[in-house]
């Protein structure tokens, strides 16, 4: 399907439905489509070398004379963090709060795209059009400024897209959720919610920041040496409530990492924080009494390149923690990242460094809405259609069961790459597309699947061999094999002779056409190695051959 008909509402995710993160979301309508979100993911142990991974928008950049708009909901890393990356490939006007502005500017200005993206700020609760959508912004509750949902509004009806939220009496910074506007919507008809589900396998609340700050207060004043305290660096409620917290006890607050600093900035730029506690400068911090500091941390996912992880390992230029000070944890681990964050909290307790968590402490809620809270929304807009995004297909099922549930007439399960035509009519999946992922790597984007992932895969678990065959025109050794092995334990030389010995006995028994043939002889002799190498070891390493005749 290539343009949406004027008599129907589609909608398709390419990321962000079957997982946690880079969010990426089309709506389409009389020939046009609308996009919601464009996100990034981190790398795990599945891409060696590659920190971020992203959606691949082939689908709509085929299309993208008929992409009206990019429309981010909030400044989450997951949800603009690949716009830099990706708008060459859309060139389509962004819209955005003036939160989610400021830090994507900042973005765009390290990417060399200053001035180049048409960023239109759209105030919160206002309405707009990018045509022939009709859409409005409603604020929410979420863990960054100016969390906002979208109602998205065509003549068949509203979808509500919720974007990421939660329900906070006391969010600390920012509104609380538009409650009003919810019913609003609820009573005038909708047609869809397109909901967060990360967290619906858990019951009740998330909870409230302003708990996080008092627990915080309490934790951080008994301390006798330096305190660490690591967060989402976007969590600028929980980053002002650690540097509350250093003042209640004394002690001097310290942006440790680029990205904090940048959202403060970012904040102040736009009102917030503007009683932020004075901070000392990195290079400084080092000068105050033990007892007198507190860091505020990146890297509470065991990110390698963030503050935490330098200040773990010894490696941070300006920042020391030493047996006796303490690191806090005040965040949750995002699912596949348990190995990264343990391994660090591993290394600073060797190093003698207390370590405390939300297992051990009420230290961190969620930005993500419960169970009670998904039902409260539903509630107030009772949609016809359920749409659940933002979570594994385990989650997305549970979402859908807990829809029909709060008496939603339909549930749609879409993950990446199902088409749905929302409307007219019942819900119905229409098609299936292309959702693959790509990969920044180094200062190129490459295809997660790519030839050149692929062997870097192969070689971080099979290693790699080399051989080099001296030849003459006929074909014949004028020096023994050379077979050298990378990644592959050979103490002994043991594989080494072995596979020299193979590649003579396949050249021995190659036929007088087949050691005219360049590529023959190097086929056969990559199959000679892999042998040896697979009955010593049982593994395939990434082979290379070269054959030089002389």
């Amino acid at each position: 399907m290539t343009v949406p008909a004027a008599d129907e509402l589609l909608f398709l995710p390419l990321g962000g439905a079957g997982e946690i993160g880079m969010n990426l979301n089309l709506y389409g309508h009389a020939g046009k489509w609308l996009m919601v979100d464009l996100g990034i993911a981190f790398g795990d142990d599945s891409t060696p070398g590659i920190e971020v991974v992203m959606p691949d928008p082939a689908f709509i950049e085929e299309r993208r004379d008929d992409l009206v708009g990019i429309v981010l909901t909030h400044a989450h890393e997951d949800h603009l963090g690949a716009v830099p990356d990706l708008w060459p490939r859309l060139r389509a006007p962004v819209y955005a709060s003036p939160f989610a502005a400021s830090v994507l500017r900042r973005k765009l200005a390290e990417a060399g795209l200053t001035d180049a993206v048409p960023i239109t700020e759209i105030a919160l609760g206002a309405r707009f059009t990018v045509a022939p959508f009709e859409l409005e912004m409603i604020t929410m509750t979420h863990s960054i400024p100016e969390p906002n949902a979208l109602a998205i509004r065509t003549k068949f009806g509203t979808v509500f897209h919720t974007g990421d939220w939660k329900i906070d009496p006391e969010p600390l910074l920012g509104e609380v959720t538009d409650e009003a506007t919810l019913k609003r919507i609820g009573e005038e008809g909708a047609l869809a919610m397109v909901c967060d589900s990360t967290n619906v396998f858990v019951e009740g609340e998330a909870g409230s920041e302003a708990m996080v700050r008092a627990n915080l207060e309490k934790l951080v004043k008994p301390r006798k040496c330096r305190v660490a305290v690591t967060c989402f660096a976007s969590n600028l409620a929980r980053v002002e409530s650690i540097a509350k917290a250093a003042v209640a006890a004394g002690r001097h607050p310290v942006l440790a990492g680029r990205a904090v600093q940048r959202m403060v900035e970012a904040a102040q730029e736009c009102g917030y924080l503007l009683d932020f506690p004075e901070c000392v400068a990195e290079r400084e911090a080092g000068y105050l009494p033990r007892d007198k500091v507190l860091y505020i941390c990146t890297g509470s996912q065991g990110e390698p390149r963030a503050a935490m992880a330098k200040i773990a390992s010894g490696e941070h230029r300006d920042v020391v923690l030493e047996s006796g000070d303490t690191a806090i944890f005040s965040s949750r681990v995002i699912p596949g990242n348990e190995r990264s964050v343990g391994r660090l909290q591993n290394e600073l307790l060797a190093r003698g460094i207390e370590v405390i968590t939300d297992r051990d402490v009420e230290i961190h809620v969620s930005g993500h809405p419960a169970r009670d809270e998904l039902v409260r929304v539903y509630q107030w807009v009772r949609p016809k259609i359920a749409v659940p995004v933002h979570g594994e297909i385990r989650h997305m099922m549970e979402h859908a069961a807990l829809a029909r549930g709060c008496q939603v007439p339909e549930t749609v399960l879409a993950p990446n790459g199902v088409l749905v035509r929302l409307a007219p009519g019942p819900a119905t999946i229409v098609d299936h597309v292309h959702a693959g992922r790509l990969a920044r790597d180094g200062d190129i984007v490459a295809p997660v699947q790519g030839e050149a992932l692929r062997e870097r895969r192969k070689l971080l678990w099979n290693g790699s061999a080399s051989a080099t065959l001296v030849i003459d025109d006929q074909g014949q050794p004028l020096a023994p094999p050379r077979v050298s092995l990378h990644g592959i334990a050979d103490t002994e030389g043991e594989i080494v002779q072995a596979a020299m010995a193979a590649l003579d006995e396949m050249l021995a028994d190659l036929s007088a056409a087949e050691r005219h043939d360049n590529s023959r002889i190097e086929e056969a002799a990559r199959q000679a190695v892999r042998r040896v190498v697979r009955a010593h070891l049982g593994k395939k390493p990434l082979t290379d051959v070269h054959v030089v005749r002389i």
